[in-house]
């Protein structure tokens, strides 16, 4: 029986599919990371543009953090990881973040909805939404030209 060596695996297809499925990895870390930052800034009283910004961070480092446990579940170093990550979660997150906060600044009261208030977490939850459903193209986008979770998929354990 014949077997031909494979050091990665092939990239995927730039399929819809492929692409809400990044989405959805990029939407996770993000959305961990913007619910807590926005709770941990209205809990303490923390003015909007703090807020924001922990959001913002959290978002990021939840982001890469997600893809870095999967790489390195496949095998690679942190050092080549931290790299992988950088080059697959930048755009997306960024695109992710920006439509995200974009949507809950532009939103009448939204900015200064308080944790018990229903407009608090539904401005944040249709924030990420819309943010998931402008980010889906991009990562399309990316995953056709060999970039964004594509790199990804090379060094993802597969099962």
């Amino acid at each position: 029986m014949e077997h031909e060596a494979h050091t990665h695996h092939p990239i995927p297809a730039a399929t819809w599919a492929t692409a809400v499925q990044a989405t959805l990895h990029c939407l996770t870390g993000c959305a961990i990371g913007e619910v807590l930052g926005m709770v941990i800034g209205t809990a303490a009283g923390w003015g909007n543009v703090p807020t924001t910004v922990l959001a913002i961070v959290l978002a990021f480092f939840f982001g890469y953090s997600l893809t870095l446990r999967g790489v390195m579940k496949g095998g690679l170093g942190l050092k080549a990881a931290v790299k992988v990550a950088l080059a697959a979660d930048t755009l997306s997150i960024a695109v992710m973040e920006l439509i995200d906060n974009g949507v809950i600044a532009l939103w009448p009261d939204a900015m200064d909805a308080e944790l018990a208030d229903v407009l608090f977490w539904g401005s944040l939850a249709i924030s990420l939404v819309i943010a998931f459903v402008v980010t889906v193209p991009v990562n399309k986008w990316m995953i056709g030209r060999g970039k964004g979770h594509a790199v990804v998929h090379q060094h993802h354990q597969h099962h």
